[in-house]
């Protein structure tokens, strides 16, 4: 059993699949999850391959119920939490006069809503590594259009302020018990929820493995150096 452990939502593909992996190989037990089974379990297959220690727990992040027999399955598998990677999200285009309700009640409940409750139940064992080793880390996906609201993807612009927002709440509440929370704050990932981009591409892009990269930085700082916000741009974004 390995010694620390980690919850990686939207761990199927892209960020969430290459944080499970750079988690795994430096010995973290892993519950990786995502909506779709078939897609999730090949992908928990491709880490176990690798020699990792994964098992996958498929749930519908706007399901309140989905989310605690998630964070229940971690607890029962590895019995800790030391890292908790609030990274499924998803994001519909389209004008505000255009906008249907079930479009933005979608993103506001898998963006934002679902960051919350998946905290709130993952707080208790986050406290408990926290006073153990006083690194525990909350790391929750947001965006560039979460710092610089983006015409056309207003609602996901919107959810993913909310998510930077609620990231500096959670640090007040929880940094003085060895808890730190990051709002991680990219710009285009090379990811299929980038497919739609025009101009940029894929290799031009952030890659997956430099948001992985930048979540082993913040376990391998002191407990005295917390890190609010990470932001990744590239060399050609005018922030």
């Amino acid at each position: 059993m390995a010694t620390r452990a980690a919850l990686i939502t939207g761990g199927s593909s892209g960020i969430g699949l290459a944080i499970a992996r750079a988690l795994g190989e430096d010995g973290y037990g892993i519950t990786v999850s995502a909506r779709r089974p078939d897609k999730l379990e090949g992908a928990a297959q491709e880490l176990r391959g690798a020699g990792l220690e994964v098992q996958a727990v498929p749930a519908n992040m706007s399901n309140e119920e989905e989310i605690t027999t998630l964070v229940t399955g971690h607890r029962e598998r590895f019995g800790r939490l030391d890292v908790l990677i609030n990274n499924a999200g998803v994001g519909v285009g389209g004008a505000v006069a255009d906008a249907e309700t079930k479009k933005l009640d979608m993103q506001l409940d898998v963006n934002l809503r679902a960051v919350y409750l998946t905290a709130r139940e993952c707080i208790p064992m986050l406290k408990e590594a926290g006073a153990e080793h006083g690194k525990a880390l909350m790391a929750n996906t947001a965006s560039i259009a979460g710092k610089y609201g983006q015409g056309w993807l207003a609602a996901y612009s919107a959810t993913k302020f909310g998510v930077v927002g609620l990231t500096q709440a959670l640090h007040k509440e929880l940094a003085s018990e060895g808890v730190q929370v990051t709002a991680l704050c990219p710009g285009f990932v090379a990811t299929a929820m980038t497919d739609w981009v025009e101009g940029v591409p894929k290799e031009q892009m952030i890659q997956p493995e430099d948001i992985a990269e930048g979540i082993r930085y913040l376990l391998r700082t002191s407990p005295a150096c917390i890190v609010p916000e990470l932001q990744f741009i590239r060399p050609a974004d005018n922030m």
